[in-house]
């Protein structure tokens, strides 16, 4: 799907679904928080949400002190209805409309939190450009927490193709610049009674690319 595609493609969602009606719908993020906590990541750390759009992951980071967030989507409408569900609380957050899959950002970040954007990404060429911004914008030592599809998910989400992952084929496209922490697979359930299945991994940057 062309870049200019994509974004019609999402604004039409965020601009004709309430966030209940859309199938990522998850007041708590309870994988993504795990991550956060397991890995004992300090709230001074600097955090980019890719594809957070009006998920209330960022929510739940500033309840518990986080003041360094960065919310990346590629629809301004999502980013909107992020802002006025956190009313005085977005003035914390760095807001950024942008395509994941063209996205270079000014700085760099302690932990890269990614669910359910990276999946949208079919072509090589996609896939190839945010490889390297991830493996180019995380501070050494930092964290990549990426949230994909499975072999055992859907094969389409909101009407668009989507790439599954296995935990080999993701740690694999990550090995030069990251090492594996650790891989989980989850059913996610959507406000339709219907379950989809995710993988989800953490990476910490290595020091020196190979």
């Amino acid at each position: 799907m062309e870049t200019t595609d994509r974004n019609k493609h999402w604004e039409n969602i965020y601009r004709t679904k309430e966030v209940h009606e859309c199938s990522w719908y998850q007041p708590t993020p309870t994988t993504s928080l795990y991550f956060f906590k397991h890995l004992n990541i300090p709230v001074t750390a600097s955090v980019i949400d890719v594809g957070g759009g009006d998920g209330f992951l960022v929510d739940h980071l500033l309840d518990v002190g986080y003041r360094d967030i960065t919310v990346l989507d590629i629809s301004a409408s999502a980013i909107e209805r992020a802002k006025t569900r956190l009313a005085e609380r977005a003035a914390l957050v760095k807001w950024i409309v942008a395509d994941a899959a063209l996205f270079i950002p000014d700085t760099t970040y302690d932990v890269w939190h990614d669910r359910a954007a990276f999946h949208f990404l079919t072509s090589g060429i996609d896939i190839s450009h945010y490889v390297e911004t991830v493996g180019r914008h995380i501070n050494p030592a930092g964290v990549l927490i990426l949230g994909t599809f499975s072999e055992q998910g859907p094969k389409k989400c909101s009407g668009i193709d989507i790439k599954q992952y296995s935990e080999s084929t993701m740690t694999n496209l990550l090995n030069d610049s990251f090492e594996k922490i650790e891989c989980m697979t989850i059913d996610h359930a959507t406000p339709f009674g219907t379950t989809q299945n995710f993988l989800f991994c953490s990476f910490r940057k290595r020091d020196v690319v190979t």
